[in-house]
Formats: structure tokens, C-alpha cells, sequence
């Protein structure tokens, strides 16, 4: 006889395994098969190269470029998504501003919910070097010398794109950790009011460690995202001018699309899988999520 209370948990799980195997696991795995062979779209042949795909993307100088951008689109988002996000909700519940900060919740994180899409057409009109509003405003403050082709250089194209998620995406990482503080009890900053610590120090002696959790959750999902993005670059530059602003992403997009090398495109997708799967290794080491202190 099955013990139904034993087996009732199983099948809950269950169209859950089968999802992430069929959506997840399965996918994972055949994109390794596929990065082991040269192959078209359009040709049901496969040849078998071993790890050539490999060696050759290692020695690809495009790869090094787009992988140097992931990084700094990485750092440069843990900084300001991360970092800021836990500023402006700190400054949300504090006492003073709690009454009103309903309103700026919603202000914050209205973008959060808008198209990236329509976001990224947005500020391909906001870099606009003749029309464009960013030009226009360092005109009339008298910082004409500073006006540019924002999207059009080597060295801004990338800085301009990364701008975007930044300014997208912080009013998500706020609402994590208003949720995350909203936990923390009263009575610890009010042993620190007592202790005499200023806003500022409860800030770092307080709040900090106790939403160490939430950090780890956040910038988790921020560097991965970081290292998959695709389509404000694809959408800003198409990963131009020249390669300067090229990601993992849009290079993967470019070899498989453009180039027909499936190959080398399930190659690339590899290598990111590697790269966040020791990513998250590193962070949860770090972090040491889940343990008590």
C-alpha cells in the first residue's frame, strides 16, 4: 500500500521538476552538445569539432571586448542598482519621510514597469547628438564642450547603454529591500537612538546586517542579469561602433544570426552559464547566505 501523506508532497513538485527539466535542465544540456559541433540553421548535418569552438573563442579578441563590457556593466550596476536602491529605501522608511514615501514607492518604481523596449527608443532620442535633450541641457548650463555623440563614440557608447538599466531598474531593487526592512525590529534602532548613534551609523550598524539576505538576493540577480543583458545594447548601438560597445548577449546574437555559426553561438552561451554559475558560487561564499551568525 503507498502512503498517500508520503507520496502528496511529490506530486505537488511535480509539474514543477517537469517544467524545470523541460524548460531548464534539458535546454541546458543540449546547448552543450550543440557548442561541440559546426553547424548551420539551415542544414539538418552536424559536424563534430570537439572543443574548437572553445579554442577559437578564447583566442577571439571580440569575446574579450564583449566580456570586458558584461563586467563593467556588472560592476557599475551592483554600485548604483544595488547600492542606490538600498539609499533610497532606507531614506523611505525613515520616520520623517514615512508618512509621504507611498508616493515616491510608486515614482521609483514606475519605470520598473514600462517596456525596456520603449525605454531604450526613449534614450536613443534623449543621446540624440543634434536633438537629443542631454545635449541640450549641457548647452543652456554652458557645458557645450561636454556635447557628444553619446552613442556614436567608443568611448561613451557603453557607458550611455549601461545608464539605462540603471535608471530602470533601481526602483525594483528599492522595493526588495523596503520589504526586507520593513522585518528588521524597532527595538534595535532604539537600543542605537539610546546608545546615542546617528542616522548614519544606525544605517551601517543596523540596517545593513540585517538585510544582508536581501543584499545577497539582489546582486545576485543584478550581476546575472548584467551578464545576459541584450536588449538595450541590441536596441542602442547593435553592439557598435565598431565592437566597442558589444556584450556576451549581442555577440551570442551576432554569431548566430548573422554568421549562421550555431556552433560558436551555443559555445558563447556556455561560457556565460559558467561564468554566473561561478559568479553566484563566489557571492553565496561571500555572503555565507542562509548561516547563522
Amino acid at each position: 500500500m503507498l502512503n498517500h501523506k508520503k507520496l502528496t508532497p511529490y506530486l505537488y513538485l511535480g509539474p514543477c521538476i517537469v517544467m524545470l527539466l523541460v524548460f531548464v535542465y534539458i535546454p541546458i544540456i543540449r546547448n552543450i552538445e550543440y557548442s561541440l559541433f559546426e553547424w548551420s540553421v539551415f542544414s539538418p548535418e552536424k559536424t563534430f569539432v570537439g572543443f574548437k569552438n572553445f579554442t577559437t573563442l578564447f583566442q577571439d579578441a571580440v569575446f574579450y571586448t564583449a566580456l570586458k563590457n558584461n563586467l563593467l556593466y556588472a560592476v557599475i550596476s551592483v554600485i548604483f542598482q544595488v547600492g542606490g536602491g538600498l539609499i533610497v529605501a532606507a531614506m523611505l522608511e525613515d520616520k520623517l519621510v514615512r508618512r509621504i514615501s507611498p508616493l515616491f514607492r510608486t515614482m521609483f518604481f514606475l519605470p520598473v514597469i514600462i517596456s525596456i523596449t520603449v525605454i531604450a527608443l526613449l534614450f536613443d532620442f534623449f543621446y540624440n547628438p543634434q536633438v537629443g535633450l542631454l545635449n541640450k541641457f549641457l548647452i543652456e548650463i554652458g557645458l557645450e564642450n561636454y556635447t557628444r555623440a553619446w552613442l556614436g563614440e567608443t568611448g561613451t557608447a557603453i557607458y550611455a547603454v549601461i545608464a539605462v538599466s540603471q535608471w530602470q531598474s533601481i526602483g525594483y531593487i528599492m522595493m526588495l529591500y523596503i520589504v526586507a526592512m520593513q522585518k528588521i525590529p524597532t527595538e534595535l534602532y532604539e537600543a542605537a537612538d539610546i546608545d546615542g548613534a546617528s542616522k548614519i551609523q544606525q544605517f551601517f550598524s543596523v540596517t545593513v546586517p540585517q538585510v544582508k539576505e536581501m543584499t545577497f538576493v539582489v546582486t545576485l540577480v543584478t550581476v546575472t542579469q548584467a551578464f545576459t543583458v541584450f536588449n538595450e545594447p541590441y536596441i542602442l548601438t547593435g553592439g557598435g561602433p565598431g565592437n566597442s560597445s558589444q556584450v556576451l548577449g549581442t555577440y551570442l546574437y551576432h554569431n548566430a544570426f548573422s554568421r549562421d555559426a550555431m556552433g560558436y553561438a551555443a559555445a558563447i552561451a556556455t561560457v556565460v552559464l559558467v561564468i554566473t554559475m561561478l559568479i553566484s558560487l563566489v557571492q553565496i561564499k561571500l555572503f555565507k547566505t542562509g548561516k547563522e551568525e
